[in-house]
């Protein structure tokens, strides 16, 4: 009786720990982004996505109305917040902070499995692992909501339900299981099996890349099943897969058109964004890796040497600072440098160095997988960080790639730090403290954000649309004078371009758009000079608006003076505002 209390106690105190720990980690993620935006807007950004969100709550729908290179999830879901709290700014800031607490949340349940052969050292290290990602989480160093920070959480989402219902892949099925038992593993391996699609409904290239991959490793899954077991869970999985890309082809089919679908966010996408073979593995070409990827194997090798075992503390203190090398060199290096950007290098150059240590761990898993020692779950899961990360370089590689799948990358570290079990409790400590350090400082000095002018006094809008919004110099009051100056001057019937677009003017004054393109940036307009000046025309666009003071630190790679000598020539100059020239149809 006694044993019994001491157990539920015992359980009752594990669980109050969970929850405090889960509460601290959500709660500090989403402070940190919620700080983020207190400091930057990124007006460029914000306005494809609040725009974009606005005509589709609206009623205008992408791909059919008006040319749009996205999957659709991220601006659906802000048109909904649009349709719930109106044009109002801050729901969208906070839908980003809690999806960042949420996903970090993810990270370290997922941890927590990962690591739970380490016994009572787990719940240590996943939490130490976790709080990384509150200066480094999905909306930790890019603190506004955007499609890569959706489809990693929506990843993470799926990596943990995989991770749950993949163990049971490997259970003794000697034994028929009961019709009830059986129904709800086939509904739950479909319902799981489903979720894996959702990554792809807000990112093509990192949904893409993740379905790929769990395909292929459920298909593997399915063929070692089939030599020992009933693979039925298996063939649910892949069916609830099958179902979700059907339901979500069927219902792209009836609004917007398949065939629009494909072509712009396939088609015109990769013709825009999907850069060369030479460019992806250049990643790699680091010269670091000389010598941190074979410090870090020679550690490796020393704890599976049997020759130095004899001395097994020597040799384990040898062998952590070996593989915590890279990391302390890291830290050293701040030393010497003050400069953000410097900082920056060091700190993202540690990406190819594990990726590298990663990819002969999956050879090996593999391996391992084939001849039927290891598990799914454990041999599965790298290959499935693998090709999400790498799927998200297709983008902007791995400087501009980076910012929102620091998680995928403390789930590799967690699969290494199993291989080296011997050392892996202060080696997650030094690695942590590391990434906690530098993170913290890459995320705090905005350096992934210099794109954009950040100097000047942080101004905050007035505006009750707007409210909430704050950045450095006088973007946001020339932005606000331009509204004002709109709503008087200007009837709300009439058709109005911005050049390049850079601000939420739409949001920002509730106007209908006009104009397909609201956005004069290669990645996303497929119009030249002339065929802008064109639908100008046949739109009816009385207006046009040119800014000439940019946040962004150079104009958008479409952004030409030939765009702009092409426009002009149908329009006289109206009014000269701060920051904006103002035009109207001859």
């Amino acid at each position: 009786m006694q044993a019994a209390q001491e157990r539920s106690a015992s359980g009752t105190a594990s669980l109050l720990r969970d929850v405090f720990i889960a509460a601290a980690l959500f709660i500090a993620t989403a402070a940190f982004c919620l700080w983020q935006n207190t400091r930057v807007a990124a007006l460029f950004d914000l306005s494809y996505l609040l725009d974009t969100s606005w005509r589709i709550a609206i009623g205008q729908l992408p791909y059919r109305d008006f040319p749009f290179a996205h999957a659709p999830g991220t601006f659906l879901l802000h048109a909904a917040i649009i349709k719930l709290f109106g044009r109002v700014y801050w729901p969208h800031i906070a839908c980003a902070a809690g999806e960042s607490g949420a996903a970090t949340l993810l990270t370290w349940r997922i941890l927590l499995r990962v690591l739970r052969p380490l016994g009572g050292r787990a719940w240590w290290m996943a939490t130490l692992l976790a709080a990384t990602l509150v200066p480094l989480g999905i909306y930790s160093i890019y603190p506004h909501a955007i499609y890569d920070g959706d489809a990693i959480f929506a990843v993470l989402l799926a990596l943990w339900l995989f991770t749950r219902v993949a163990e049971s892949w490997d259970r003794d099925t000697a034994c028929v299981p009961q019709p009830q038992t059986a129904r709800a593993g086939a509904r739950r391996n479909a319902i799981v099996g489903a979720s894996c699609v959702l990554p792809l409904l807000f990112k093509q290239n990192i949904g893409g890349a993740f379905l790929a991959a769990m395909v292929a490793v459920v298909a593997a899954a399915l063929a070692r099943a089939m030599h020992r077991e009933s693979a039925r869970r298996q063939l649910w999985f892949l069916g609830g897969m099958a179902g979700a890309v059907a339901v979500a082809a069927l219902a792209i089919h009836a609004t917007v058109g398949l065939a629009n679908y494909r072509y712009w966010t396939l088609t015109f996408a990769a013709q825009r964004r999907l850069p060369g073979i030479a460019t992806i593995l250049g990643v790699y070409h680091q010269s670091s890796l000389l010598w941190t990827v074979p410090v870090a194997l020679l550690g490796f090798a020393i704890l599976r040497t049997r020759r130095f075992h004899s001395r097994p503390w020597r040799s384990r203190i040898f062998a952590l600072l070996l593989l915590a090398a890279p990391f302390l060199w890291m830290c050293i290096a701040l030393i010497f440098t003050g400069d953000p950007d410097d900082r920056a290098d060091q700190l993202l150059s540690q990406w190819p160095h594990l990726l590298v240590l990663a990819a002969l761990l999956t050879a090996a898993q593999a391996v391992r997988f084939a001849c039927g020692r290891i598990a799914a779950a454990n041999a599965l899961l790298p290959i499935l960080l693998l090709a999400a990360i790498h799927g998200t370089f297709l983008s902007q590689q791995l400087w501009g790639s980076t910012y929102a799948i620091w998680p995928l990358l403390v789930l590799v570290i967690a699969l290494l730090l199993m291989e080296m079990r011997e050392i892996a409790t202060p080696l997650a400590a030094v690695i942590s403290a590391t990434l906690l350090l530098c993170g913290g400082l890459y995320a705090a000095s905005l350096e992934r954000l210099d794109y954009l002018h950040l100097d000047g006094p942080t101004t905050h809008a007035t505006l009750p649309a707007l409210r909430g919004m704050a950045t450095p110099g006088p973007f946001l009051t020339e932005f606000q004078d331009l509204v004002r100056f709109t709503d008087a001057q200007i009837p709300t019937s009439d058709g109005i371009v911005l050049i390049p677009g850079e601000e939420p003017f739409c949001f920002a004054t509730g106007r209908t758009p006009q104009f397909p393109v609201l956005l004069t940036d290669l990645a996303t307009d497929p119009y030249t000079p002339e065929q802008t000046a064109a639908e100008m025309r046949a739109h009816n666009i009385r207006w046009l608006i040119v800014k000439r003071d940019l946040q962004l630190a150079a104009p958008p790679e479409y952004e030409t003076p030939a765009l702009l000598s092409t426009v002009e020539q149908d329009f006289a100059l109206y009014r000269s505002l701060p920051g904006y020239d103002v035009y109207r149809r001859r």
